[in-house]
């Protein structure tokens, strides 16, 4: 009797782990309690060498109880400011996504919380797709500037919509709008991006760093853009060994974490902090990303 005893515990043991546990971690501990910094070091012969850049990312927010709130945010931008990056940029996405949340935040608390961010090169954001679609009059009016943008602004937070901008270094920083802004009544969506037109704003040689919230446009982006940061995909949320079952992009997994360089060019995306469509994570863990750039 035994071994009989013996295989009924294990598989008690296992339906337990599988039914309670990994659950439980997936919706609660990862997304809600873990936070990360994980570091990307990429070089660029056309960087200029007297100028390395480190750059400090939040992306994706989405704060709304009970996962992503107030307190946890400001350890985040607590956290986010002790790396010493010389430019911190906020990539859009900053209130929940998914129907579990059991209290919203006002965008304005949102945005006066990151006003805590600091760096020498200063703050600056761009906008996501939620962060249209919370906004219903602008969605009516097929047209911004939406509420997070005003909410930002208002803390002193630059937003850059298909806007480009000369740093204090002589670097460019330049971010586009949203691919997916504005929702079709029929289905589909419309974008607010004009990547011409911002690139356009920088002059042809200059050393320039792209914002860009969902990662889809890279194949675009010209080779004069060495880095191109990005968020939207959360890391797919669920990822084992490289690999994540659902991206919220038409290239899936190409382009669903982590620096990917294709042509030369540089892009990291960011696996973000909060979570969308579910409020579920695991093996992607909530993240500060802290990118370096130097001459090859």
């Amino acid at each position: 009797m035994g071994w009989k005893r013996r295989a009924v515990l294990k598989g008690l043991a296992a339906t337990i782990f599988s039914v309670i546990v990994l659950p439980a971690y997936a919706f609660f501990l990862e997304p809600a309690l873990r936070l990360r910094v994980k570091r990307w070091r990429l070089t660029h012969p056309d960087w200029p060498s007297d100028r390395p850049l480190r750059i400090a990312v939040v992306s994706d927010i989405h704060l709304g109880e009970p996962f992503v709130t107030r307190d946890p945010l400001r350890r985040i931008v607590a956290r986010t400011n002790a790396h010493g990056a010389d430019l911190t940029v906020i990539l859009g996405d900053l209130l929940a996504g998914h129907h579990f949340v059991t209290a919203t935040v006002p965008v304005a608390d949102t945005a006066a919380i990151l006003k805590g961010l600091t760096a020498p090169l200063g703050v600056y954001a761009i906008l996501g797709n939620h962060d249209w679609w919370d906004d219903l009059t602008a969605q009516r009016r097929r047209k911004g500037p939406i509420i997070a943008h005003r909410a930002l602004e208002a803390e002193g937070i630059p937003v850059l919509e298909n806007r480009a901008l000369k740093l204090q270094n002589g670097i460019w920083l330049a971010g586009i709008g949203s691919q997916v802004a504005l929702v079709r009544r029929g289905g589909g969506f419309d974008g607010v991006d004009d990547l011409p037109g911002t690139l356009a704003q920088v002059p042809d040689g200059a050393p320039c760093v792209l914002l860009i919230h969902e990662p889809d446009i890279f194949p675009e982006v010209p080779k004069r853009v060495p880095l191109t940061l990005a968020g939207h995909t959360h890391g797919g949320q669920v990822r084992l060994f490289g690999w994540s079952p659902v991206v919220p992009s038409r290239f899936g997994n190409r382009f669903a974490y982590g620096k990917v360089t294709e042509e030369g060019r540089h892009m990291v995306v960011s696996g973000g902090i909060g979570t969308s469509i579910l409020p579920v994570r695991f093996g992607e863990v909530p993240e500060i990303t802290v990118i370096e750039i130097t001459a090859a």
